[in-house]
């Protein structure tokens, strides 16, 4: 399926101003509020179901002309949910420690 970027933002910044947006994030969720993301000139306001589908991804890439060497690792969080339906569960639990 093609993807349309709706919004995105990407800055290299302190782990306590990340924190900040992750818990605006989870207060929005956890009151069912919608996620208002505004940054240069671009905003969108999306209201993710009851239950969307919770993903989470610890990476590590590596450059392919030196695959053996130090790489770029990252934490991804992503909410998925198709337009107009809420979702059935998943099978397993996390634990985020």
């Amino acid at each position: 399926m093609p993807e349309e970027v709706l919004f995105k933002f990407e800055r290299q910044m302190d782990r306590a101003d990340i924190a900040e947006y992750l818990r605006s994030v989870a207060d929005s969720l956890e009151a069912g509020d919608p996620i208002g993301l505004e940054a240069g000139g671009e905003s969108v306001t999306m209201t993710p179901p009851a239950r969307p589908t919770f993903e989470i991804k610890a990476e590590r890439e590596t450059s392919s002309s030196a695959p053996d060497g130090p790489g770029e690792l990252g934490l991804e969080f992503e909410l998925e949910w198709d337009e107009g339906e809420e979702q059935a569960d998943g099978d397993g639990n996390l634990k985020i420690e």
